[in-house]
């Protein structure tokens, strides 16, 4: 251990006549340690949140989607299906139709955004199946017969759990599908019409979803819309979803013009952007703290410096050089700034583990309900831990207080040793 090191400690510890000192110390420390605690769980919880959105969107949406910029339909989905395939990352793709309609029940109406799927294949492409929550993808092709409702088998639809609250249909159901391109007719332009058998709700988690969108089946979708051997685009699902740019690009330029793919990232753009703005200025806000902490530090310095003016004279008179007196006294900085960023780590690491633990005895000792799940649609405050950006906090964290350190330091060092022994 190196002299400037040890006197730095001795500094540190508790003495009598340095009460108001060593209090300031610790104020400084527990700022610090607030501050880092507060940073580790504020992005592990921002995290959390980018990642359960991330979740839901993929949850109805495939990784990747290939259209046609001509606007008009692709007829030969199967071949480009199996030429996508080909392409290296990419798991399994399959075609889909999109189109918008009117739901009607009894005097219930609804604008919503149908999604014709090939039950077999979706599965593959997204977690839909996993999102149900009664039915099953299957009976879009094969609707089960209720009796007592249908009365004989319609083709099925899966509805978003709130699209079904809004209508009132429940399995079982039937409901009227109202397209709004009309058709001509000996008796003039009439709107295509159509029934169909609710088989399923799904709940996806985000409400624009659960209340706007429902599925039926590929062939279903290609009579009913006129679109028959055709598809609106094409849904890919890859292995690694980080790569779904790269690999898009890679299939639109196999592809060649009119096809263009859009990866989740890119159609997500403005939502994940208005996020990481946030972490960002989070981030930001919450490193004020430390800097508060920071500020006790150069504080607390300063009081000690002038606390210790003689015994910095006599180091001095001892030949210790300038630099070595800097070092005595950021020392003292770098030990503050470490201890508080250590018992901050170890709040944050043990706090956002049991985050849910915590809020649930919140709400039992306060009695209100801080996250209801019919605004927020959480079953959890979900939270991840990011490594890299704890790293990044601890870096800023030690890096801050050092810094302050050094102006009371360099004062300290530029102390005369005669006027520092004049009045002795």
């Amino acid at each position: 251990m190196s002299y400037e090191l040890f006197i730095s400690l001795r500094h540190l510890r508790h003495r009598k006549s340095q009460k108001f000192i060593s209090l300031i110390t610790w104020i400084s420390i527990g700022g610090v340690a607030v501050g880092v605690m507060a940073l580790i769980i504020v992005i592990a919880v921002m995290s959390g949140f980018g990642k359960d959105l991330r979740d839901k969107i993929l949850g109805t949406n495939s990784h990747i989607v290939v259209s046609n910029l001509t606007g008009g339909g692709i007829t030969a989905y199967k071949e480009l299906i199996k030429e996508i395939e080909t392409v290296k990352g990419v798991k399994s793709a399959g075609p889909f139709i999109l189109s918008q309609v009117m739901l009607t029940r009894g005097e219930r109406v609804a604008g919503v955004v149908i999604r014709g799927i090939d039950p077999e294949i979706e599965s593959k492409v997204s977690d839909l199946q996993n999102n149900l929550v009664d039915g099953k993808l299957t009976y879009l092709a094969n609707p089960p017969i209720v009796e007592g409702k249908t009365g004989k088998s319609r083709a099925g639809i899966i509805l978003g759990r709130e699209l079904a609250r809004s209508l009132g249909a429940y399995p079982g159901d039937t409901v009227s599908m109202v397209s709004p391109v009309a058709r001509m007719t000996p008796l003039g332009l009439i709107p295509k019409l159509k029934m169909f058998q609710v088989v399923g709700l799904f709940d996806s988690g985000m409400y624009e979803y659960d209340s706007n969108l429902g599925f039926i089946d590929l062939d279903a979708s290609q009579k009913f819309f006129g679109m028959k051997g055709q598809a609106t685009g094409i849904e890919i699902r890859i292995h690694e979803i980080d790569d779904a740019a790269i690999i898009g690009e890679t299939i639109k330029d196999k592809l060649g013009f009119p096809y263009h793919a859009r990866d989740w990232m890119s159609m997500n753009r403005n939502l994940f952007s208005a996020l990481k703005m946030e972490k960002v200025v989070m981030f930001i806000i919450l490193v004020l703290i430390i800097l508060v902490a920071a500020f006790n530090i150069i504080s607390t310095l300063f009081m000690v410096v002038m606390d210790k003016t003689k015994d910095i004279a006599i180091l001095k008179s001892m030949g210790a050089s300038r630099k070595s007196i800097m070092r005595v006294f950021s020392y003292q900085g770098l030990i503050v700034g470490l201890s508080g960023t250590f018992l901050g780590c170890v709040g944050g690491f043990t706090v956002v583990p049991n985050l849910n633990e915590i809020v649930s005895f919140l709400e039992s000792v306060l009695g209100i309900d801080i996250f209801p799940k019919d605004v927020y649609y959480l079953s959890k405050l979900p939270s991840d831990i990011q490594y890299f950006d704890s790293i990044l906090i601890v870096i800023f964290s030690i890096a801050i207080c050092y810094v302050a350190s050094l102006y009371p330091a360099w004062r300290a060092s530029k102390l005369d040793p005669v006027d520092g022994l004049r009045y002795e």
